[in-house]
């Protein structure tokens, strides 16, 4: 349910100009989506929503692009922290080695950030391919890594 409200509320911020919570609530509401001013405003909070001027010296709302980066990393370091067993390079590939269920997640986390050099990802249950586009940037991110887990 929440997931659902969260990407209705996102998709609502991109169809128009919502610049209140009541606004934001009661188009909810006329999409089928019922819920409360209090948790419209923890949405807001989680999905990092600001509040930027229009052309038209109005405010509207809008996702932060450097808040979602920050979130993206910290859910990216804290998945290597409670969930990486260990990793290795072969020349352009960086090998990841997880916890049991945990490969996609940290896949995905890795998907979602800006990695200079990465040309893909492939997950399988507790272990992460990361194809890199020369061995150089693969030895980088392995020391990222490395970084991550201290």
């Amino acid at each position: 349910m929440k997931a659902k409200r969260q990407q209705e509320i996102l998709r609502i911020i991109q169809e128009q100009e919502v610049e209140t919570q009541d606004q934001l609530l009661a188009e909810l509401r006329d999409r089928g989506v019922q819920s409360t001013q209090a948790t419209i405003s923890r949405d807001i909070k989680e999905l990092h929503l600001i509040k930027e001027l229009t052309g038209h010296g109005t405010y509207r709302y809008a996702v932060s692009e450097r808040k979602v980066s920050l979130n993206v990393a910290g859910r990216l370091r804290t998945i290597f922290k409670e969930g990486v067993t260990s990793f290795d390079v072969a020349q352009n590939i960086v090998v990841i080695k997880t916890m049991p269920g945990l490969a996609s997640a940290a896949c995905a986390a890795i998907d979602g950030m800006d990695i200079d050099g990465l040309v893909g990802s492939l997950a399988g249950d507790d272990t992460a391919l990361l194809i890199m586009r020369t061995s150089e940037s693969a030895m980088e991110f392995s020391d990222e890594i490395h970084k991550m887990l201290q």
